[in-house]
């Protein structure tokens, strides 16, 4: 087995799970896309309220729907890398790892080529090795501070509720536009979104002080 690589220079193998800024600011990420039923509306709903947000392609998924992950980039939001196949990587050693990660940009570079991928989500959260490996690729290891449960969808209300009880200041949030019937996270964030920015808060992509 190889050992875990160095990360490449400038690119922090740390988690990141905070915002850029200060005060009432919220970092949205979306996983498990793109999704041709739910990405396209959500894009609609972050363009209206001019938020510019992180969306972690799984590589089948853009492979399948090409067409869609363009609409992301050309509609100015940032990319992460959610692996090829969605599988859990937290046994897995360094170069199975580094395989599936290049897998997976190549397929995003195929449908958006010259795609900057910054960031990279280990599926599930089991990280395993995958933070230095990812590191090593150039990009940063992107976690969360609050995630809403909506890959298993308890209704419209409670999603906002979660949405609204659980944000604390400089959280990465994590949701989800792909992986199922996702409309009911996009109906939330279409409620809560204007509800919080009304209340003071802004949104902002997550922090990266080793941004090139």
């Amino acid at each position: 087995m190889r050992p875990v690589p160095a990360p490449r220079p400038g690119v922090s193998a740390d988690i990141v799970d905070t915002t850029r800024g200060g005060g009432r600011v919220l970092g949205l990420t979306f996983d498990d896309g793109p999704n041709p039923a739910a990405t396209p509306r959500l894009l609609d709903v972050l363009r209206r309220h001019g938020i510019a947000a992180v969306f972690c392609l799984w590589g089948e998924q853009v492979d399948a729907h090409p067409e869609v992950a363009r609409e992301i980039v050309a509609a100015g939001h940032t990319l992460g890398n959610h692996s090829m196949r969605h599988e859990d990587m937290s046994s897995w050693p360094p170069e199975r790892i580094e395989a599936d990660l290049r897998e997976a940009d190549a397929a995003i570079r195929r449908a958006v080529p010259g795609a900057r991928i910054p960031y990279f989500r280990a599926p599930y959260g089991a990280w395993g090795r995958s933070p230095a490996v990812a590191a090593a690729l150039g990009m940063r290891p992107l976690g969360w501070r609050l995630a809403v449960g909506d890959w298993d969808p308890p209704g419209v209300d409670e999603l906002v509720r979660r949405l609204r009880d659980g944000i604390t200041p400089g959280a990465v949030v994590l949701l989800h536009d792909g992986g199922g019937d996702r409309g009911q996270t996009v109906d939330a964030v279409e409620r809560v979104v204007p509800a919080l920015a009304a209340q003071g808060w802004r949104f902002a992509l997550p922090r990266r002080p080793d941004w090139p």
